[in-house]
């Protein structure tokens, strides 16, 4: 059977003492679902594994379903192949080298977004803080990090419902875990 490098980004969890998953308890539940490579990154639900030949849906539904089994309380999942991580990287629209990590981030989506999702966002109200859109991806350049952005909360308020952001260096670390 064929294998892909997926990762998992588990949203909301691990936040101000809330929805608590430690990692290892979630690497256990990955191997317990039969996926192989299973590693973790920090404490904000990032999950790389590796799986058999199955979409990205099938694997969020059963990770999320698993979740709320195992530890009580639902969790949005979003699941993405190394190739559609790596392709988000190098497709960043800012000159990512030449920022601070804390400056960029990157919002990922369950569905498609257009311009029309966040048309009621005046990006010009927030420079120099501006973001971009990409595949099923927001690119927002902070300046002063993601905690002091007003342009962060405006877009918060606006978009598909499922989403959940990642700094640059997370951004490469799971281009890098899924490389495998």
């Amino acid at each position: 059977m064929t294998t892909k490098a997926y990762a998992a980004l588990l949203r909301g969890i691990n936040v101000g003492g809330h929805r608590k998953l430690p990692m290892a308890d979630l690497r256990s539940l990955l191997t317990e679902l039969g996926y192989g490579d299973v590693r973790t990154y920090l404490q904000s639900g990032n999950a790389a594994f590796t799986a058999g030949a199955t979409d990205e849906s099938t694997l969020e539904a059963e990770l999320s379903r698993a979740v709320d089994a195992r530890f009580g309380f639902a969790v949005d999942v979003l699941v993405r192949d190394h190739a559609y991580l790596k392709a988000v990287a190098e497709a960043c629209p800012f000159p990512a080298s030449s920022l601070e990590p804390k400056q960029l981030h990157v919002t990922y989506f369950a569905e498609p977004v257009t311009a029309a999702d966040f048309e009621r966002v005046d990006g010009g109200r927030f420079l120099p803080e501006e973001f971009r859109l990409g595949d099923r991806a927001l690119y927002l350049y902070a300046p002063e990090g993601l905690g002091r952005s007003k342009l962060a909360e405006a877009l918060a308020r606006t978009g598909p419902a499922v989403a959940t952001s990642r700094n640059w260096n997370t951004v490469l670390k799971l281009v890098e875990l899924t490389g495998v």
